[in-house]
């Protein structure tokens, strides 16, 4: 059995993506690592820090971002895409730059992969998520935040990113028959030093919205993010990645966060913030144990 992990990325250091930290958490057991290289702006170190990791294992393949794709985070799906199809393994393990896996979890993985092989009906394989807000110690168990998404797929079943590279589909949109497995994605994509948490997000949006728009719309706006009232927001209460302890211990902007429960955000409201989401989710973690009211699901589960 062979695994392939791929990722696409452009501009990681710049904008404090963890990417060194993703690439290297499943490096123990994926047999390679593609990495579909945006070009990268001049003040940007990306390809330096990929190279650093000096592993045989990791293949970067230079990309060039063409802005006629700049709508719709089409481009994160078309450079999604091709990285999965410079894999050569029988499973693709797709991590966003922004995503890590704990050490703890990568048996689990590489047993469940070892499983499902020759079970063909299990087409992709369903994790967990925790995403972090603000800071290291602050997550967002809300609804509206994806709790479980595709992470490996089967490879050479016509599988492809989907939409903005949230997911993934197969032939005319048809949705993967996936299995749950017990581990998690620790996704670390709203933490970032507050300039560069909107500054990120303005390079986001020109993508989904384009470029010329997005300026305008970014010259009305603060040059920080305001994360707001992060004593609204629960502890993270279990262990990290190892690999994330030396980023973790550099984190330089917790005077700029507002740790009270009261703020004026002066910014529309993120999902957790607004009163209906977080009355949704008292109900979903209080009252149904975790199961979630009308969820986000891209994907058949199965039971193989």
């Amino acid at each position: 059995m062979k695994i392939s992990g791929f990722t696409m990325v452009r501009n990681a250091d710049k904008y404090y993506f963890p990417i060194e930290e993703s690439i290297r958490s499943i490096l123990p057991i994926v047999d390679e690592f593609v990495v579909a290289l945006g070009d990268d702006d001049d003040d940007d170190n990306t390809r330096q820090i990929i190279e650093g990791i000096e592993s045989d294992k990791v293949k970067i393949i230079d990309r060039v971002w063409s802005k006629e794709e700049f709508v719709d985070g089409k481009i994160f799906a078309n450079e999604t895409s091709f990285a999965l199809s410079q894999c050569s393994g029988d499973w693709c393990f797709y991590l966003q730059a922004d995503e890590v896996v704990h050490e703890k979890d990568l048996k689990t993985i590489k047993e469940s992969c070892t499983k499902f092989l020759d079970k063909p009906e299990v087409e992709g394989l369903l994790f967990q998520y925790y995403h972090f807000y603000g800071d290291y110690e602050h997550y967002l168990p809300f609804h509206g935040w994806y709790k479980n998404e595709i992470r490996i797929v089967r490879n050479n079943i016509n599988a492809y990113s989907y939409k903005d590279a949230q997911s993934f589909r197969k032939n005319n949109d048809d949705k993967l028959k996936v299995a749950q497995i017990d581990a998690h994605i620790y996704h670390y994509g709203w933490v970032r030093p507050p300039e560069l948490m909107q500054s990120k997000k303005k390079e986001q949006d020109s993508m989904h919205h384009g470029v010329d728009s997005i300026e305008k719309e970014y010259q009305l706006k603060a040059n920080e993010y305001n994360y707001g009232a992060i004593g609204r927001v629960p502890v993270f209460k279990h262990s990290h990645p190892k690999v994330m302890d030396d980023l973790r211990s550099r984190i330089s902007w917790k005077h700029k966060i507002n740790y009270s429960r009261n703020v004026d955000i002066k910014r529309p409201p993120m999902k957790h913030e607004r009163f209906k989401y977080r009355f949704i989710s008292f109900l979903e973690n209080k009252l149904m144990f975790g199961n979630e009211i009308f969820p986000y699901s891209n994907w058949i589960k199965i039971k193989p």
